[in-house]
């Protein structure tokens, strides 16, 4: 993944975000929360306010099989059990990883926001503002264990990550490889990108891998529908930025997290399922041959014919 210093707001919208492509940003002004950011400071700035966790026995985290649980702590009390590596206190195992991905008062109804949810840290933070105020969706403020790996996804809207502290490396796959994937929603089942099941998913390999190690100040740019996968090198804070690329009335509007599917795209996969469904009044051999069609007028119909 490039890297590319200084990059002004101009640059960024002429140059960079057309390309649809991740880019990591370093050298941008960020605020104090760079340097400010110690695990004394967040302990002491947050209090003793209750913030529900994932805690996992094992490094990869994933959302499939639900390998972690939720509990809660005071926010003080998390933030020195994610810097330990062993813990003297724990609720699973001494070297259990703990993951916070802050979220809205009601998780149906509100989305994040670091003004809201941690309004004394979100003084510190700077966030780069290349977009539009009214495209704004969502800040999501993140604290990791060292060692901890997120589940590969992706997200319907565009964001910045951006590494507050400590060291994460990021691998993302581009949207056209979906297929070699193995989906299911938006997450992928294979959770070890480094050492997959081959046999289990023996088209992986065909997928294009990208890397960048995010180190404290860097931003990353995922553009939407980019999967990613995530591992904290360090513990770490970090911060998503997401806002709408598309029009506002593109997004359902029950999304609090950025990850549901366009309006347009949940009704057409509604349709495929109920023309899926349809074939089934057909033989076998019927089904192959329509079915094969339908496919071919998809990618004539919907697929882009200049990628590089």
């Amino acid at each position: 993944v490039e890297r590319l210093e200084r990059v002004t707001r101009e640059r960024f919208l002429r140059d960079i975000y057309p390309r649809r492509k991740p880019v990591v940003l370093t050298g941008l002004e960020l605020g104090t929360c760079t340097t400010k950011w110690t695990i004394d400071y967040l302990s002491q700035a947050e209090g003793s306010k209750e913030v529900k966790i994932h805690v996992s026995a094992v490094p990869q985290m994933d959302f499939l099989s639900k390998n972690f649980v939720y509990r809660t702590l005071p926010f003080d009390v998390f933030v020195r059990r994610a810097a330990e590596v062993k813990h003297k206190e724990y609720f699973l195992t001494e070297d259990e990883k703990y993951y916070l991905r802050s979220v809205g008062e009601d998780v149906r109804k509100d989305i994040a926001d670091i003004r809201k949810q941690f309004p004394i840290l979100a003084e510190d933070v700077h966030i780069p503002e290349y977009f539009e105020k009214e495209q704004f969706f969502s800040s999501v403020f993140r604290i990791s264990s060292a060692g901890l790996q997120l589940w590969t996804h992706y997200d319907v809207m565009d964001n910045f990550l951006i590494q507050v502290t400590g060291k994460k490396r990021v691998v993302l796959y581009s949207p056209r490889d979906a297929p070699y994937l193995y989906l299911s929603g938006t997450k992928s089942e294979v959770l070890d990108v480094d050492n997959p099941d081959l046999e289990k998913y023996p088209l992986f390999v065909k997928a294009r891998r990208y890397q960048c190690v995010l180190e404290a100040g860097d931003v990353l740019f995922i553009p939407a529908l980019w999967f990613h996968n995530v591992i904290s090198e360090e513990f770490g804070v970090a911060l998503n930025v997401f806002w709408k690329h598309l029009p506002a009335e593109s997004y359902d509007k029950t999304d609090t997290y950025g990850n549901k599917d366009p309006m347009a795209a949940s009704r057409a996969i509604q349709i495929l399922d109920r023309a899926l469904k349809t074939l089934e009044e057909l033989p076998e051999e019927y089904r192959d041959f329509y079915a094969r069609r339908m496919v071919l007028r998809i990618q004539e119909k919907a697929y882009r014919n200049d990628y590089g």
